[in-house]
């Protein structure tokens, strides 16, 4: 261990002087972005290192616990056989949006010390400074936050206690915030003697909620209470605290202005990506602004550019019946609910893929297949906290598989929030290997899944919800863009001024788009991007069901339309017509006359009569169509009504719901 000053080396292993001051964003040499890598240092002996020396001639001691990785192109060093203290961070590799994850160790220079252990994706930002904690910042913001920061431990409650580090969210300087997200230091193991439980969760949580001053104090101290009580249900408190967070955020506007594009790039002689929308899309769509889709298609000419294409025109119809079937619905869907339904839409696509390549006899590298990352901004209607009906509880559901990704850019940060289907992330998950190491294998960038490649059962499908409080751009990208971290080293640039009103959302996409072929041009390259406005100040309601916020509303269309848009589907698409004809079953489906009687479109400012359903008579009819039709005539009528059709399914014998096409 030396002492020196703050420098870091340039990872483009061809630069001439790859030293440079940490302040420098490039490569004063070759311009190559340099990556600023702060770590969390964990063990027994880093009380000893002072600040300002360096260990093993490589990381620059910040503080004690924070170090920066000076050489962050060279491999860390990882020993033969993990310690057991890495598992739970490997295991948790999909929460990386919450978790730190095990980047690398350092040898301890004695034999009765431990070895340090370097955590990467810590809650640091790019000048070495800590995030400040949920305590410190507690005050300062919103109730939608406060809820929202709540609500984010509930859910990681469940996978942490699994693993036995659940004591990890009972300590109030290890829980970090980064703008709306909560985020761990580090991982603390439970002690093997210790049984934690929600009481022991809702005694971190009385501090905070005693300094609450809000409307939604109140309600939270009933919570609290409840989760004190020995007999109380993990669900139950989830409903309650999921009820309040929606009527938190729903008393802000919101304001959707969302656009894509997609290219084909400099290299290659077909596009395989698809997207949507696009700049031909029909501005009145019903689905637009909620619906924005990234797909990169799989399997060479007439393959890959089908199997995206294919992708993005079902789930149009897919999400648009849902959205209608939500509206329909008197109460708030369940985030559980809406997460299978979306969930139970891709496993229609897989296999419809998955069908055509069969009917082809496509094997192996011929067969079609398409990643995708999606995005669906459900407004439901809520009762706020200030009593009035708002239209929109700002629910937006993520899905990805493959290496699309979904990222999350404000004035300050860009966060990543999707993990990539890859080789080298399976090994992490797994715990058979750290991420870094992972990657210098041969294959780490091979994906592990997509829609097409093999039936939807065998896949397993990243969910993710957020709740929009503060504004920001949702992007959406294919791997033309992502590759080599181009968006966490542009975004200032090319998202920051279209929230600031200097740049088109559209002038945006193409500047992005530019990017990728000058500095990716590998590839084709598909940008989609969301723009979301959100006020800070709570509004007074202009009517008991609207507010001056912008309410889009979603049309009802006759399910008789989503059938003829589906039978129109190979006509408007020449590609897969010239690619194939429709599979027996899927023009089966398409055939079936499923008509419902029309339902009128409702205003937005009139409250919607309940509708007297015919439980029973729906019931009778599932039954026809389990016993005495076919599965795929019960698959349209899913299809048109997600939410009606698995409340049906639930009161069916347990034998026979085994026949319906839900989610597992």
């Amino acid at each position: 261990m030396i002492s020196t000053s703050q420098i870091i080396y340039c990872i483009n292993p061809d630069c001439s002087d790859p030293i440079n001051f940490v302040s420098d964003r490039l490569c004063a040499n070759c311009q190559t972005p340099l990556v600023h890598r702060y770590l969390w240092a964990i063990g027994s002996w880093t009380a000893e290192v002072s600040p300002g020396t360096k260990v093993k001639n490589r990381y620059e001691v910040i503080t004690q616990q924070i170090w920066l990785d000076t050489q962050p192109g060279l491999p860390p060093e990882v020993p033969e056989e993990l310690p057991k203290i890495v598992i739970p961070y490997l295991k948790l590799c999909q929460e990386r949006l919450h978790l730190p994850a095990a980047y690398g160790f350092v040898n301890s220079p004695t034999e009765d010390a431990d070895d340090i252990l370097l955590l990467e994706n810590v809650p640091i930002d790019e000048t070495g400074q800590i995030y400040p904690s949920i305590a410190e910042a507690w005050e300062q913001v919103t109730s939608v936050r406060q809820v929202y920061w709540l609500w984010q431990i509930l859910q990681l409650w469940t996978h942490l206690l699994e693993l036995g580090v659940a004591q990890s969210l009972l300590i109030p300087e290890n829980l970090r915030v980064q703008g709306w997200c909560v985020r761990l230091l580090e991982l603390h193991q439970t002690a093997p003697d210790q049984k934690l439980s929600l009481q022991d969760l809702a005694q971190t949580w009385q501090p905070w909620i005693a300094s609450v001053n809000t409307p939604v104090a109140s309600e939270l101290e009933r919570i609290i209470q409840q989760m004190c009580s020995t007999e109380v249900e993990l669900e139950i408190i989830t409903t309650q605290l999921n009820t309040l967070l929606l009527a938190s955020a729903a008393e802000l506007p919101l304001s959707l202005k969302v656009a894509g594009a997609t290219d084909i790039g400099p290299e290659l002689r077909q596009n395989e990506d698809n997207c949507y929308p696009i700049a031909s899309t029909d501005p009145d769509e019903p689905i637009l602004p909620r619906l924005s889709i990234v797909c990169d298609g799989i399997g060479g000419h007439q393959g890959g550019e089908v199997a995206s294409q294919l992708a993005v025109q079902s789930l149009k119809l897919q999400v648009r019946a849902l959205l209608t079937e939500v509206s329909e619905q008197n109460e708030p869907v369940s985030p559980q609910l809406l997460q299978e339904q979306i969930e139970a839409s891709l496993r229609v696509v897989n296999n419809v893929i998955c069908s055509r390549n069969d009917e082809q006899k496509r094997q192996g590298r011929e067969r079609m297949a398409t990643t995708l990352v999606m995005a669906v901004q459900v407004p439901q209607r809520v009762k706020t906290i200030s009593g009035w009906h708002s239209d929109n509880a700002h629910e937006l559901y993520l899905a990805n598989i493959g290496d699309s990704r979904a990222y999350w850019i404000t004035h300050n940060y860009c966060q990543l929030l999707t993990v990539d289907d890859v080789v080298a992330t399976r090994e992490v998950r797994f715990a058979r290997s750290l991420y870094h190491p992972a990657l210098e294998r041969m294959d780490a960038t091979a994906l592990t899944q997509a829609l097409g490649t093999k039936d939807a059962e065998s896949l397993h499908f990243v969910m993710k919800r957020f709740i929009l409080e503060e504004d920001g751009i949702l992007l959406l990208c294919s791997d033309g863009l992502s590759d080599n971290n181009w968006v966490e080293n542009s975004w200032r640039d090319y998202a920051v001024p279209v929230l600031t009103g200097q740049l088109a959302v559209e002038d945006a996409i193409s500047n992005w788009i530019n990017l990728a072929n000058e500095k990716n041009g590998h590839d084709n390259t598909s940008v989609v991007m969301t723009v979301c406005r959100v006020s800070r100040q709570y509004l007074v309601p202009v009517s008991q069901s609207q507010s001056s916020g912008e309410i889009i509303k979603v049309p009802e269309p006759e399910a008789s339309e989503e059938i003829e848009q589906l039978v129109r589907l190979e006509e408007e698409s020449p590609q897969i017509e010239a690619a194939f004809s429709l599979a027996d079953s899927s023009q089966a489906l398409l055939d079936l006359d499923l008509t419902p009687e029309p339902i009128p479109a409702t205003p937005v400012t009139q409250v919607k009569p309940t509708k007297k359903r015919q439980p029973l008579l729906l019931v009778g009819g599932l039954l026809a169509l389990l016993i005495g039709g076919t599965s795929l005539g019960l698959l349209a009528w899913w299809q048109l009504n997600p939410l009606q059709f698995q409340q049906m399914c639930r009161q069916l014998p347990q034998r026979v719901q085994t026949l319906c096409p839900t989610p597992r």
